[in-house]
């Protein structure tokens, strides 16, 4: 049976060797003016954070939830959390530690799947920063409940997510020929939908795997784990052909209910 956790940490690890713009660890600068309170970070790929979405989380729990990469864990520690970093991706955790170390941060450093925090204890959590990534699992839903689980009454989690229409396209005439052709049904996922040789391709080159999930998932899913949505933008990147015509990601705030 394929095992789509052991692909995606391998083909994460190679997307930092290759320097993925994800992957990045940011400089000290960075790190220096966080730690002075002027900072900002992303869930999508454009539009920072509203400064309104954040709790008060100095000197509190956060948990970056699938979000290794040197970048939004390392500039959360600096502006005052206690940071955890729950990744699949040994690299992309090596990246936060490279920054923690440079920088004199803590940040606890845990490998795993972002659909089991196991390891983590119920309501330790004030903030849970969860950028795009559900992608690279087949079901979302565990990732909602634990994350409810794990977070304190009245805590927060902050999601970006893909706009699931991405999905309904031809990604081979998208990325080689610029033509927006409608191949797909949604739910989409690589595994099941690409064309045999476009998979084995994607496989011997490792690029991560991707899976669709519906609105229905994405939003009706943290509202059946227990959350509150109180907050909702859009995003798109800045030279993509389908985000000429809408926007291809959106962030939610979620709140734990006292």
């Amino acid at each position: 049976m394929f095992d789509i956790r052991a692909y995606n940490r391998d083909a994460w690890n190679k997307q930092v060797d290759s320097g993925c713009v994800w992957s990045q660890p940011v400089d000290h600068g960075v790190i220096e003016r966080a730690k002075k309170g002027d900072w900002k970070i992303v869930l999508t790929p454009l539009i920072s954070v509203p400064n309104d979405w954040y709790p008060d989380f100095k000197g509190k729990n956060v948990l970056c939830l699938a979000s290794g990469g040197g970048q939004q864990a390392p500039i959360l520690a600096a502006a005052g959390g206690l940071v955890t970093s729950f990744d699949n991706s040994p690299q992309q955790l090596a990246q936060d530690y490279l920054v923690a170390q440079r920088e004199g941060l803590s940040i606890e450093i845990i490998e795993g799947d972002m659909r089991d925090l196991s390891v983590l204890a119920d309501g330790h959590f004030t903030l849970i920063f969860h950028p795009v990534s559900n992608i690279f699992v087949p079901d979302v839903l565990p990732v909602w409940k634990e994350a409810f689980r794990v977070l304190e009454p009245g805590g927060i989690l902050l999601s970006g997510l893909v706009n699931p229409i991405n999905y309904i396209f031809d990604i081979e005439k998208y990325d080689n020929e610029k033509i927006l052709e409608v191949r797909h049904k949604i739910p989409y996922n690589d595994i099941d939908d690409l064309p045999g040789d476009v998979l084995e391709k994607f496989k011997l080159e490792g690029t991560p795997l991707e899976f669709s999930h519906t609105l229905e998932e994405l939003i009706g899913g943290q509202i059946q784990a227990g959350f509150s949505i109180n907050g909702f933008y859009e995003d798109k990147f800045e030279n993509d052909l389908m985000s000429q015509y809408y926007p291809t990601f959106f962030a939610t705030k979620a709140i734990k209910p006292l």
